[in-house]
């Protein structure tokens, strides 16, 4: 799979783009310019870690957002073994945004569940672009539920633009399910770790993020609104989405500060799009580490543990 490059990468695109060409070259029988096209690689991979160690928080969020990054099917694919699919709310019908299931994570028995972007047409509308409904979430409350009943850990997968905000979802209690959903994660006696792995967009991404652990992909974004929304808000344009997002502190560097996230996942370099397997092992290997550390933990002590966690956000 060829990368798709952004904007700002557009000299590293260039560069690639010259490689491949002299790599034809040699393919078809001309001279051997393997010296050159290793000495042009090299200055492409430094300008590539130039670039993105230092993103602005718009770039990182254009990154957050890329359609090649990896989704939960592939994280599922990667970390998890034995997993089984539960599907539906047992109210009105199965929510593809949000999946979920048992699964073994290197020996444990869990629950793992999160949103689905989709990666191609026909699949992103399957899974309506991650944007969970009303049925979503509650499938997600039945989830948290049956695992707090059995004592197993649970790993929620967080990637969403919000949300979905159609008439539809309104009429179907979509504030009233989102609540629900946060209130089941916080109450729950079992240990929870939450990853942001793409975008964490508004109260979508809270209510599968409300645990013990909040870990958050390097290159990824979590706020209470997209740059473009509160842009539009305040100055009454989307175009203002870059001053936006530098505004309201999107990245995980500055979320790590203020404490709304407990753990900032390496990236490969270029980001996880980049590298699946790199990707995936580095959160594989955060996840170990934080359901080590809830291990032992009674019931009353995850509970006041996440409570306390949440309450502290936003004070001094």
């Amino acid at each position: 799979m060829s990368t798709s490059f952004l904007d700002f990468e557009k000299p590293i695109a260039e560069l690639q783009s010259r490689i491949d060409e002299l790599r034809e070259t040699t393919a078809d029988g001309g001279v051997d310019i393997g010296a050159e096209i290793a000495k042009l690689q090299v200055k492409s991979d430094k300008l590539l870690r130039d670039t993105f160690a230092k993103l602005t928080p718009w770039q990182k969020t254009q990154v957050a957002r890329h359609p090649q990054r990896p989704h939960f099917k592939h994280y599922v694919a990667g970390l998890f073994d034995e997993f089984v699919p539960l599907a539906g709310d047992r109210a009105f019908g199965d929510d593809q945004a949000i999946m979920g299931g048992f699964a073994r994570f290197r020996g444990q028995r869990v629950m793992v569940l999160g949103h689905e972007k989709g990666e191609d047409t026909a699949s992103r509308l399957r899974h309506n672009f991650g944007m969970g409904k009303p049925e979503g979430y509650r499938k997600a409350i039945r989830l948290v539920e049956l695992a707090d009943r059995f004592g197993l850990p649970i790993v929620t997968l967080v990637d969403t633009s919000g949300a979905f905000p159609g008439i539809q979802a309104e009429e179907r209690g979509q504030a009233e399910a989102i609540a629900r959903s946060t209130e089941a994660c916080l109450a729950a006696g079992v240990p929870v770790v939450a990853a942001i792995v793409g975008e964490g967009g508004s109260g979508g991404a809270v209510a599968l993020a409300a645990g013990n652990r909040v870990l958050m992909f390097e290159h990824a974004i979590y706020s209470v609104i997209s740059p473009e929304g509160c842009a539009s808000i305040l100055w009454r344009t989307s175009d203002k989405a870059a001053d936006a997002a530098e505004a309201m502190r999107v990245t995980a560097q500055d979320l790590k500060n203020f404490g709304v996230i407990d753990t900032i996942v390496a990236e490969p370099v270029g980001g996880a799009h980049r590298d699946y397997p790199g990707a995936i092992a580095n959160l594989g290997d955060a996840v170990e580490r934080a359901l080590d550390e809830l291990t032992g933990l009674s019931r009353d002590e995850l509970k006041r543990g996440r409570a306390a966690k949440f309450l502290a956000m936003g004070r001094l």
